[in-house]
């Protein structure tokens, strides 16, 4: 099976690093052309420089902005259709695994989960589906995970946030499908990314990041911990055209680990 983006511009939130950087990378090689979105101009560089050399005839643009502000979503969004001239995907990837005892979380840590997860999700959707609908074929793919569906004990606010991005999805799915605007949500488990890494070094064990990795991957039914590039996969095959009869559903990609399906 061939999937093919050729044609095709995304605008990729949080795509500095970790699963959005393996998305831009997965996207390019297909043919299509990605801009990259996060606050870090320095992980930003880096990122579209690796882009760049995984597929040298893509455009590639890299947009350092703060999309949990109004502004920045919109810059996020102008920025893209000025470089790519269009969004024909979305990917809204961006967000931090926000999570304590319930009363010890504040209203401004809700807050800023709610901006970043949420409403720059709203926001971005806002911008690019009128262009979407009038050209006929879209694409949102809304990254969370699987707290959204099954949320454990001391998982706020980022469960919440993820939960709401879930009806997101459902209801923009159904409003915009007789549009040819497909929008899904693809739900993480636990897969190697950057925020791992950094979870690693916190906890100052006396332990390698193999050994590591292999100890987490234990209570997964598959036995290890994701690959970003498998993650991609299939986000690139949601966002082609064969993915074409797909919306609407929010997809575990966790080896097993959620509890519900």
């Amino acid at each position: 099976m061939h999937l093919s983006l050729n044609g095709r511009s995304a605008l990729i939130t949080g795509g500095s690093k970790g699963l959005g950087l393996a998305m831009a990378k997965a996207f390019a090689q297909a043919g299509g052309n990605v801009a990259l979105v996060a606050r870090g101009a320095e992980a930003l560089a880096r990122g579209e420089a690796e882009v760049r050399e995984a597929a040298p005839t893509a455009k590639v643009v890299a947009i350092a902005c703060d999309i949990r502000t109004v502004e920045g979503c919109e810059q996020a969004y102008n920025g893209a259709v000025r470089a790519l001239g269009q969004v024909d995907i979305l990917v809204n990837n961006a967000g931090t695994s926000q999570r304590g005892p319930f009363l010890e979380v504040s209203d401004a840590l809700w807050q800023d989960d709610l901006d970043l997860k949420l409403f720059a999700a709203i926001r971005l959707c806002r911008l690019v589906l009128p262009g979407m609908r009038d050209r006929k074929w879209g694409r949102v793919i809304n990254v969370l995970n699987i707290g959204a569906k099954a949320p454990k004990a001391t998982s706020t606010p980022t469960s919440v946030s993820r939960a709401a991005g879930m009806a997101l999805t459902k209801a923009l799915a159904n409003e915009f499908a007789p549009h040819n605007v497909l929008v899904n949500a693809m739900l993480v488990g636990i897969i190697e990314s950057d925020q791992w890494v950094r979870r690693h070094a916190a906890e100052k064990r006396n332990i390698t990041w193999e050994d590591w990795k292999a100890e987490q991957g234990k209570p997964v039914p598959l036995g290890r911990i994701g690959r970003a590039e498998e993650f991609a996969a299939m986000a690139l095959l949601l966002a082609s055209d064969m993915g074409g009869y797909v919306t609407g559903t929010a997809i575990n990609v966790d080896g097993g680990s959620s509890p519900v399906v």
